[in-house]
């Protein structure tokens, strides 16, 4: 720090400072999980002025400001006149292929310590995480939406080893009300590759589940997870999307028959890896296709059997351990993967030295990443099939929702406008606190100036009685206020309306509203890194 003198009129003391606040590198497993971030100095120049009537000595000593102090003047411009947006920015079925999603699929176990790894970058304030077979996204409250997609891209980029420009090539980037209608029609069904399907709605509801507790898994973003649930819960009720073959794992059968030069499953030696969530989804539509036996190779026979008990039908499972993987393999004709494997299961080497009776072995893999190496498909013994060949299914039979999609779009609307209504009415909150704490402090600064002036002759009683008193006067008098300052968001004039309240009150009573959400902003910010 440097002291300027030599004139009585003025005085300069320039500093400079820096600060940042630095995620992880990467993921950690979830048994690994820091317990804290890295608080890491990153030198970002800011210039302050400080000018008075005296001049500051060369030996005298100038407190630095706190941090907060800092982060404010660096950034109150930019935390004020930018209002937080909604981003969703990733990866999907309709963009980007097979060998571009596995290599950005983030596992379940991962996703909280992936919500704290992003809103521990700069701009990200709020995060979740929808990882499927179909999809990489991650969805955002940011302080700033160029700058927070920066961040993200960056992020990325690290973890999958994949460049920016080729994320960038296939990534879907929306914000605001596109970025929830979005959610909202992934929910429904709308956006699947197979169209109504019903398992999305399951993993929406995962992706609840996981960030509760969370901290980033804030009110905003599981605001607009829980609002997705409804609409999806809404749309299957109302229109029936869902009705008839329309998951993945469905779809999956499904195009086993057709590669197959058979109709049915009857004679077929079926071969299923992993009892998962996929695994059970698949072993139930074999069954509704008339598949009576079949072998599931799995970790512990624990949900096979609760597999067979929940099936109660003469239909024969027989488990087999993993380490027989290869063995069962031999002596199938179709065989399905769907687990949560993040190495090949199957590779062009081993499926090579596999048995063969004339007949091309058909596996279908619906993992994300992928189970099977697709160069198997290169071998004259077998044919393999992922999740992005499932389009030739899905065609077949994709027609006849399309009216019920736009039903479904009617509902959508519906509910994008109650969220964005309810999204606006958080603005007024900060104002409605700040405007509570201010006629309080008057009320109870008069209440005290009335009793000290009574000199202590009052009861307990009478106290008690002038404070009912004022604060009846008070709540009175805030009433009308207050629900001038609430919406219904029946409809957009009536948002318009309590905005305008808001700033009126602002500006009438100097408030400062938009400075102290930007200090608690801020200071959540703080607080998340040096945990």
């Amino acid at each position: 720090m440097a002291a300027a003198g030599g004139s009585s009129s003025s005085a300069a003391v320039t500093f400079r400072t820096s600060l940042k606040f630095s995620p992880s590198p990467h993921l950690h497993p979830p048994s690994q999980f820091p317990k804290s971030s890295t608080f890491t100095p990153h030198p970002i120049s800011l210039k302050c002025t400080l000018r008075s009537q005296n001049p500051i000595p060369q030996n005298a000593v100038v407190s630095k400001p706190s941090p907060l102090q800092l982060l404010k003047t660096s950034s109150s411009d930019r935390y004020t006149k930018e209002k937080s947006s909604i981003i969703v920015i990733g990866l999907n079925v309709h963009t980007a292929p097979v060998e571009m999603r596995e290599k950005l699929a983030i596992p379940e176990a991962q996703w909280p310590q992936v919500i704290q790894e992003l809103c521990a970058l700069n701009h990200i304030e709020e995060a979740a995480v929808l990882s499927t077979c179909n999809r990489i996204e991650i969805y955002l409250v940011a302080l700033s939406q160029h700058r927070a997609v920066r961040e993200v891209n960056d992020w990325i980029s690290k973890l999958s080893g994949v460049s920016i420009p080729e994320i960038c090539k296939h990534q879907i980037l929306l914000y605001n009300k596109d970025a929830t209608q979005h959610l909202f029609e992934v929910a429904a069904g709308l956006d699947s590759l197979v169209l109504g399907e019903g398992q999305i709605l399951s993993q929406v509801k995962q992706v609840v589940k996981t960030g509760q507790g969370v901290p980033g898994f804030d009110r905003k973003i599981s605001g607009l997870f829980k609002q997705a649930i409804s609409v999806g819960k809404r749309v299957r009720t109302e229109t029936n999307i869902s009705s008839g073959s329309v998951s993945v794992s469905s779809a999956a059968v499904e195009l086993a028959i057709m590669k197959r030069s058979e109709a049915s499953f009857n004679d077929a030696r079926v071969l299923v890896i992993g009892a998962g969530k996929m695994g059970k989804l698949v072993i139930k539509h074999l069954v509704a296709k008339g598949c009576r036996k079949m072998v599931v190779v799995n970790r512990s026979e624990e949900k096979v059997n609760a597999i067979r008990e929940e099936l109660k039908d003469d239909v024969e499972i027989v488990f087999r351990p993993l380490s027989e993987m290869l063995e069962s393999a031999a002596e199938a004709d179709v065989i399905f993967t769907g687990t949560a494997s993040e190495s090949l299961l199957f590779s062009k080497e081993n499926v090579e030295m596999l048995p063969s009776d004339g007949q091309r072995r058909l596996f279908i893999d619906i993992s994300i990443p992928r189970n099977v190496d697709p160069g198997v498909s290169e071998l004259e013994n077998a044919l393999v099939y992922n999740v992005d060949d499932l389009r030739e299914v899905v065609d077949a039979n994709k027609e006849d929702r399309q009216q019920k999609a736009m039903e479904a779009r009617g509902i959508i609307q519906e509910e994008l406008n109650k969220f964005e209504a309810w999204i606006d009415s958080l603005e007024t909150v900060p104002t409605i606190k700040k405007f509570r704490a201010y006629v309080e402090r008057i009320r109870a600064s008069e209440l005290e100036k009335c009793l000290s002036k009574m000199r202590g002759d009052v009861s307990k009683e009478q106290k008690e009685a002038m404070y009912a008193l004022s604060m009846g006067i008070v709540n009175k008098l805030l009433h009308g206020p207050m629900q001038h300052l609430r919406c219904d968001g029946k409809d957009n004039n009536n948002i318009n309306e309590v905005l305008e309240n808001m700033r009126a009150l602002n500006r009438m009573y100097d408030l400062e509203t938009e400075i102290s959400m930007m200090e608690e902003k801020i200071r959540v910010k703080m607080e998340r890194a040096k945990k």
